[in-house]
């Protein structure tokens, strides 16, 4: 079992301080929601985790399997199996799908290492050079795109370059099928999507959610819940988290909103 944990964490963008002590343990096999309003931090919690400079961390630590990951670059937490899947993701014009995750799954699964250290007649070579053979790759590829209704078209368009809402994350959810990551942090992946779109995502966060993998899963609304049945539900709220529990808590945020966990932070009656 794999254990990713945040301790007392606390970052700041220039002068600001965005976290203010965040506390958070997720074991393989875990689905955690993270709900809140915009600008509580739950987006900058995401990045850095997955290691985006922009970010100071001032105080705390973050864990993965009781090692810390702060000096980690964000490729070297992606090869130790840490994936983020972003609320909006990038365009990128003249790099295939299929390119692209040919280049990312060679690099986590440490193909580019042997031409990095040398190839087998002792030369070296160049970083990103040696990739997963294309025969085993496009076996593995198409296989997944049947698996996650992902259409096979797909895989010859430049990566998000035209996608639709719910096409960027289809290919997302390719992607984490395709890296097979420890932990999956999914930044708002039901932003925008329609009912066909949202189903079609969580049926293939549920097929990847084994007992050999935890979720992170930051969301707005209770929508993605019917869906995707997390184990716990937690509430962020100016930096930090203030109350955790179970599915019940996300029911009582559609029911009543955020203005009562202000109101009742204020008065001293949730937890900070």
């Amino acid at each position: 079992m794999s254990v990713l944990e945040i301790r007392n964490l606390h970052a700041t963008v220039g002068d600001t301080e965005i976290l203010k002590g965040v506390n958070l343990t997720l074991r393989s096999g875990e689905i955690h929601a993270m709900m809140g309003p915009n600008g509580s931090g739950k987006s900058t919690l995401s990045y850095i985790i997955a290691g985006h400079p922009h970010y100071a961390i001032t105080e705390g630590d973050i864990l993965l399997d009781g090692e810390s990951i702060l000096d980690m670059e964000a490729d070297e937490r992606a090869r130790a199996g840490l994936f983020l899947a972003f609320q909006y993701p990038v365009a990128v014009p003249g790099v295939s799908v299929a390119n692209f995750l040919r280049t990312a799954v060679s690099n986590v699964r440490g193909y580019t290492e042997a031409e990095k250290n040398g190839n087998s007649n002792g030369s070296s070579g160049v970083i990103g050079s040696n990739l997963m053979p294309m025969r085993e790759f496009r076996r593995e590829l198409t296989a997944k795109m049947k698996e996650f209704n992902v259409d096979a078209s797909f895989a010859r368009r430049y990566l998000n370059d035209g996608f639709s809402g719910g096409e960027k994350k289809r290919t997302e959810v390719l992607q984490m099928a395709m890296l097979e990551p420890k932990f999956a942090i999914l930044d708002e992946s039901d932003s925008g999507l329609d009912i066909d779109a949202l189903q079609v995502v969580s049926d293939g966060i549920n097929k990847l959610a084994t007992e050999d993998r935890g979720f992170l899963l930051i969301t707005h609304y209770q929508r993605i819940l019917n869906y995707v049945k997390p184990d716990f539900v937690s509430i962020f709220f100016g930096g930090r988290i203030v109350k955790t529990g179970g599915p019940e808590v996300a029911q009582m945020l559609e029911e009543r909103g955020y203005k009562w966990v202000e109101e009742e932070l204020v008065n001293g009656l949730v937890p900070a």
